[in-house]
């Protein structure tokens, strides 16, 4: 048998700022700045705004491969990353990063609003400095790290020039309460990886029940949270009803897997969120569209 070929340096570099995770920030950042202000899409504004927040979302995600390179070891969905693998050089990485993160918030300075900024910046700083080494102290981190999670639709909201209202705090709340059924279904999939690893997460430390008690209560706060848009004058019924309907598969689904425990259940569970913020993101530009 040949041997398999390591991947290439474009692969590594490419790897480092997981491009996945920076598609879901660019759709939550487009998202906001068009239901902040539809008219403003054919303006430069949301150009700038996608290509600073994918300089700071890169920048956090090479940061956090950084401080992490050695649990990254220890985890066998992790083992194979450029730095835990000892492919490219934690110093290399670490310039590119901060070089990337500067050269973000610089971006949003120049080219957006200063809250959009303040709000880039934290975004970086909370998810580096803060939930990064959390991780390894307490099952806090998972609280702790849906905040930069959920900051980025603010960010391409309050890019338009447009101050957070009601509506614009709901979508904070959907993003940060959807994180945690999210990343808890995760989180119990992978808890033989994230205790070898020596990580602090809820599924390690407290279990089957406590971690899907913990994914229920915010789940079932995604329902009247989202609601709000239609409360506030900014969806209609349509909105409504596919929301309820969503909001309740993500309910049933974390229910289902509390009560087994089965890994089928919780990828079910996290099959479940993936669709349920596109889908819900897609009902309020929709709804925007044609009201």
């Amino acid at each position: 048998m040949g041997r398999t070929a390591a991947p290439s340096r474009w692969t590594d570099l490419t790897e480092l700022t997981k491009p996945g995770i920076i598609v879901w920030v660019l759709i939550t950042v487009a998202a906001g700045f068009y239901l902040a202000a539809p008219d403003a899409l054919a303006g430069l504004t949301l150009f700038h705004t996608l290509l600073a927040a994918t300089a700071v979302a890169a920048a956090s995600n090479a940061l956090n491969q950084v401080l992490e390179r050695d649990i990254d070891r220890l985890m066998d969905r992790t083992r194979h990353r450029p730095l835990a693998a000892g492919r490219m050089s934690p110093r290399l990485v670490a310039v590119l990063g901060a070089a990337l993160g500067i050269a973000g918030i610089v971006w949003f300075a120049a080219f957006t609003t200063p809250l959009t900024t303040v709000l880039g910046a934290a975004t970086l700083v909370l998810y580096v400095l803060a939930y990064t080494p959390l991780k390894r102290r307490s099952s806090f981190a998972t609280l702790v790290g849906a905040v930069p999670g959920a900051l980025p639709i603010l960010g391409g909201w309050a890019a338009t020039g447009r101050g957070l209202d009601p509506t614009a705090w709901a979508l904070f709340g959907l993003l940060f309460c959807w994180q945690l059924p999210h990343f808890l279904a995760l989180a119990w999939i992978f808890r033989e990886d994230y205790a070898r690893a020596g990580l602090k997460m809820l599924s390690v430390t407290a279990g089957q029940a406590t971690t899907f008690r913990q994914a229920l209560a915010y789940g079932t706060a995604l329902v009247p949270i989202g609601l709000i848009p239609a409360v506030t004058g900014n969806a209609g019924l349509a909105y409504v009803v596919g929301s309820l309907l969503l909001g309740g598969w993500v309910v049933f689904a974390t229910v289902r897997a509390g009560r087994s425990g089965s890994t089928p259940h919780a990828w079910q569970l996290f099959s479940a969120t993936v669709v349920y913020l596109p889908a819900m993101l897609g009902l309020l530009v929709v709804d925007r569209l044609i009201g």
